[in-house]
């Protein structure tokens, strides 16, 4: 309808002048370009990208898979760091902390867990387990917002602790935790990840159980948490957030594009 009042407008202005602008030909003509223009705007978008100037950084949103992108990593943890599913009970097997050790580390755990020990080293845990009330799993619980840096350059794993497993070995997070989650984060790329390209997974949306807010809301909060944090000292050159194709149908892209937009346009937000 846009398209079509717009074309309509044109039209009018310069129908006297050329010759059967108004034959059921050139109608129809004009109706089917409308249409074709709606039917295109219309499309879901499968990527969105902002340049931002304050910082020099770009942001993007995109459907794909994690593990195929050529950059650093993140992956989120629960706050004791387990790795090992214990038949899917401890971490679900569709998880991405158990793709980074099938795919990432090639089922080699023990590698997996002497780097994750490694990383952990300087950092004290805040609680420990007994065994007796956790029979599955690590028993050391650290604090949220921990960030174990994993594997080499040119491609490093950013694993954050931004939610709590309970002993009955169900994952939980709020939004105080995913917030504090991402102040470790961003802290841990300046550190480490020499301003390289990261992509991240919509962190919040699986099995941490943020159930009160959805995709499109927790997005905005990674998105307003990396944007403010950025403006106080670059992070890195561009961030891409990469959904699960599945997840897509449930984000507004053309209305996270225009959050985006203002987010660019307006330095004080």
């Amino acid at each position: 309808m846009v398209a079509f009042g717009g074309l309509s407008a044109v039209l009018q202005v310069l129908g006297p002048f050329v010759p059967h602008s108004g034959s059921v030909a050139a109608v129809g003509l004009s109706v089917g370009a409308c249409l074709g223009w709606g039917l295109m705007r219309a499309r879901p978008a499968a990527r969105v990208q902002q340049v931002f100037r304050r910082p020099d950084m770009t942001v993007v949103v995109e459907a794909g898979d994690l593990f195929d992108q050529s950059t650093h990593l993140v992956v989120g943890f629960c706050d004791t760091f387990d790795t090992l599913s214990a038949g899917g009970r401890v971490i679900n097997d569709d998880s991405l902390q158990a793709q980074l050790l099938d795919r990432g580390y090639g089922g080699d755990a023990a590698r997996l867990e002497a780097e994750l020990s490694a990383a952990l080293a300087s950092v004290e845990p805040v609680a420990r387990e007994e065994r007796a009330d956790k029979p599955l799993g690590k028993l050391d619980r650290y604090p949220i917002g921990t960030v174990a840096v994993l594997g080499i350059r040119p491609r490093l794993v950013f694993g954050v602790a931004y939610s709590r497993i309970g002993n009955d070995y169900l994952a939980v997070s709020g939004v105080e935790d995913l917030w504090r989650g991402l102040g470790g984060l961003w802290d841990a790329l300046r550190a480490h990840a020499q301003l390289d390209r990261v992509a991240m997974p919509l962190v919040g949306s699986g099995l941490a159980r943020i159930g009160y807010l959805d995709r499109d809301s927790l997005l905005r909060l990674i998105l307003m948490s990396f944007v403010a944090r950025s403006r106080e000292s670059a992070i890195c050159r561009e961030l891409r957030v990469v959904v699960r194709p599945e997840e897509l149908e449930s984000i507004d892209m053309r209305e996270l594009a225009a959050f985006l937009d203002a987010l660019a346009s307006d330095p004080d937000r």
